[in-house]
């Protein structure tokens, strides 16, 4: 069983910058994809971006060029470094693991951009 745990949310105002961290309670070696959710009230949750265990990278396209995804298979862990950030990324964010057979997830951090 692979647990998933956020860090790093909190409030920020516009144009900060927010690291989110997601550490796992075993090797991510077989996790093939991981990848950032989020869910602003009253929406649906929605992909942020996507790093895969070769390294290439996807990201929603609201998100590119402020934010960066990386993971860390020796340590276990994945980040997502949020630069320039708007009022619009106000939203609970969720770590994936994709798996051949499952899904994980966390259980969310908050991240709230206001001045």
């Amino acid at each position: 069983q692979l647990q998933l745990v956020e860090s790093g949310g909190g409030l920020v105002q516009p144009g900060g910058s927010l690291r989110l961290s997601c550490a796992a309670s075993r090797s991510i070696g077989n996790i093939y994809a991981m990848s950032w959710y989020r869910q602003a009230p009253g929406k649906q949750r929605e992909l942020v971006a996507t790093i895969i265990s070769g390294g290439l990278t996807n990201y929603a396209d609201s998100v590119k060029g402020r934010f960066t995804i990386s993971r860390d298979n020796a340590k276990n862990t994945m980040t997502l470094q949020m630069n320039s950030l708007k009022p619009e990324d106000t939203a609970v964010y969720y770590c994936n693991g994709r798996s051949v057979t499952r899904d994980y997830w966390g259980q969310g951090t908050q991240v709230t951009v206001s001045s």
